[in-house]
Order: structure tokens, then sequence, then C-alpha cells
């Protein structure tokens, strides 16, 4: 899958962030506290394994860090975007 080669498709992405290197989107999400964080972590797994793309994350508390970028690509491709949106609408 090739590279995203622009930044509209991330710009699209209201809530995250292109690193500087252009590898990988970012986010943050706040939850109430640790359940409501590990109930969304969760929800986020079972996603991301029936689109075989797997995030990079962390969780403290009520934090849960999310980067995405395609390793196979060396940087951000269209299922990055995917991800994202999806990770998106499990808050709407």
């Amino acid at each position: 899958m090739p590279k995203i080669s622009s930044d509209a498709d991330i710009a699209a992405l209201t809530h995250w962030t292109r690193s500087d290197d252009g590898i990988w989107i970012r986010r943050s999400f706040r939850f109430r506290d640790f359940s409501e964080a590990w109930g969304f972590m969760t929800r986020v797994a079972l996603l991301a394994e029936r689109m075989d793309h797997h995030p990079n994350w962390s969780n403290v508390w009520n934090t849960v860090e999310i980067a995405l970028s395609t390793h196979d690509s060396g940087g951000l491709t269209a299922k990055d975007v995917a991800l994202a949106k999806a990770i998106d609408a499990l808050l709407a």
C-alpha cells in the first residue's frame, strides 16, 4: 500500500496529529476512570483485529495514547487513516 503523500487525509482527522517525521499519526484519549479507558481499549483491540492493523498504544489510568503507522510500508498509509476513522467512530 503506498504511503500517503499529502496532509489532506490526515487533516480530515480532526483530533489526530502527524508526527514531525511524518511516520505516525497520534491521538490521546481521556476517560472518567481506568475502567472506561480499559473498555475503550478492548473495543479498539477487537476493531484492530478485524481490520488486521494494530496500533502502538499505552494506557495510564484514564488516558489512552494511540499511534498509528504501517510498519511494512515504513510510514503512513490508507490503513492508518481507516483505522483512525474507525476508532473515532467508537466514540460517536
